[in-house]
């Protein structure tokens, strides 16, 4: 499993040239985001599709 700093220099190696402080901010949040969902994943903490459309079904029609 890559360190998280091998992780951020991967993600600013490949970033285009004119990219600002915001892009850089914007893709690190994107990435600890897919981290935390890997990490939900793994430790049993999600729903199935057919769950969800159960919750959307009840929340679409009272």
């Amino acid at each position: 499993m890559a360190t998280a700093m091998h992780e951020v220099k991967q993600l600013v190696d490949h970033l285009p040239d004119d990219s600002g402080i915001e892009d850089v901010y914007y893709h690190l949040y994107v990435l600890d985001k897919i981290r935390k969902g890997q990490q939900d994943i793994k430790e049993g903490k999600h729903h199935s599709t057919e769950e969800v459309r159960e919750h959307l079904k009840q929340w679409l029609n009272p």
